[in-house]
Parts: structure tokens; sequence; C-alpha cells
């Protein structure tokens, strides 16, 4: 029970690392609080923590709209009277080269990876600063730390994202507040199956071709982004500051003979 009596609000929690997340910290003695855009999959996924005699309640809101996210946070604050810790889950995928990226598809996918934490992180952080204590969670990528070819949305959005996470570390470090971020990299999600269809003619081929960019030779699954979350909500975590966690399968920092 490492999260014993913790409120933790998840962004993007009915599906994949969301919700393995979302899973794995209610069965460690959390409050979630599960949000996601689609409501049938955010009950569903407080359908089965509660199967398991967890706690948990959904909340629908659009993270990259102030008004929904204040509305959420409002109506988390009224239920249970604070919360401890935010990951920033949330977040879609963006493809092409820059110079092929179409406009209102790069709009997108900025709004959806950057302001979708940084409008929680706004609304939610008078609260933590109040109680004096807290911990934020941002996803970031292992992309933010290396190139990637035809991602220049998905990879410019993660860079800000680990830069934010410094920064915010840095404002916030004096109110027992800490910041880091978690940098996966591929992780076979409902995320990624989509991508691969979008990319590639023949999607198995390619995760055969992603898998030998990794040292572990394997996709990563998202119960493995989902004990690293644990990690950082937990005071066990608790001299982690502005930290960038890598869960990548050692494709960053490795290479194969």
């Amino acid at each position: 029970m490492r999260l014993r009596e913790k409120v933790i609000l998840i962004t993007g929690a009915g599906s994949g690392i969301g919700k393995s997340t979302a899973l794995l910290f209610a069965k460690e003695g959390a409050s979630v609080i599960v949000n996601d855009l689609d409501s049938k999959s955010g009950d569903e996924t407080v359908a089965e923590i509660r199967e398991a005699n967890g706690e948990a309640f959904f909340i629908q809101a659009d993270v990259t709209d102030a008004k929904s996210v204040i509305s959420m946070v409002e109506e988390a604050i009224n239920k249970y009277k604070r919360i401890d810790v935010l990951f920033n889950n949330a977040g879609i995928s963006g493809i092409g080269k820059l110079h092929e990226v179409d406009l209102d598809a790069w709009d997108k996918t900025m709004n959806v990876n950057i302001n979708g934490v940084m409008l929680p992180s706004k609304f939610v952080l008078p609260y933590m600063m109040e109680q004096k204590k807290g911990s934020i969670i941002n996803m970031s990528s292992c992309i933010a730390e290396m190139g990637l070819a035809n991602r220049a949305s998905y990879s410019t959005t993660k860079g800000a994202i680990l830069a934010l996470t410094k920064s915010m570390q840095v404002d916030y470090a004096e109110y027992n507040i800490r910041v880091n971020a978690i940098l996966p990299g591929t992780i076979l999600t409902p995320f990624v199956e989509n991508y691969l269809k979008q990319s590639y003619e023949n999607p198995e081929e390619a995760i055969e071709q992603i898998k030998t960019r990794q040292l572990s030779g394997a996709l990563g699954k998202p119960e493995d982004v989902a004990f690293a979350a644990l990690f950082l909500a937990s005071d066990e975590s608790k001299f982690m500051m502005g930290s960038p966690l890598y869960i990548d399968g050692g494709v960053v920092f490795g290479k194969n003979a």
C-alpha cells in the first residue's frame, strides 16, 4: 500500500499507460480520479478498479480547455478535499517531417501535448501550494533526447514537456512540490498500435524493426511505465526533483554492436 490515503488525478486514464497506472495506483491504496475525454473508456477503468475493491471516480474533461479543466479540478477538490499527485498522461501522436506536416495537425499536437499538461498543472498547483506538498508527473518521451525520423511535431512537444518539468521544479520546490518526467521508449499500447497502422504498410513488420533499436529486444508494456509512475507518486522518490526517468529499454543510451 505504497500510496495509502493519497488522492491522485490521472489524465488520459481510459486506456494504455493511463489505465494501467490507475489500476496499479488503486491497488496501492490511492483514491484515483480517472480523467478521459472518452466517458466509456473512463467508466470502464473505474469499474475495473471498483471490482478490485479500489477507490476511483471518473471525471470527463478536455485537458486542452481551461474551463473544462477548472471544472474537473474543482469537482475533484469538492469530493476529496485535496489532490496529492497529478499525473499528466494524456497525449496524442504526431507524424511527418516538418515540411510535410499539416498545420492543423501541428496545432492539435501542440495543443494536446503541451497545453494538456500546462492546464491541469496550472489549476492543481494552487491547491498543492496551499497544502505545501505534492507530486506532479509529466509524460515526456525518450524522443526528447534523440532524433527520430518523421516525428517533428511529437518530438517538439515532448522536448517542451521536459523543459517545462525542470522549470516548474525550480518554481515550486519551496512549496515541497516535486515535478518529474517519465521518458518512455516504444510501449505497446492502443496509442502506438494506431500510430503503427497510420505509418506503416505492415505494422507487424514495423514492430520487429522497432524492437531492434532497443537493447531489451522487446517493446515495453504499459505496466512498465505504471511502476515508474508509482515510484514517482510515492514518498520513496522524495529526493527526485526535476528529473527525467527513462523507461525505454535502452534505446537512448544503449547501442547494439
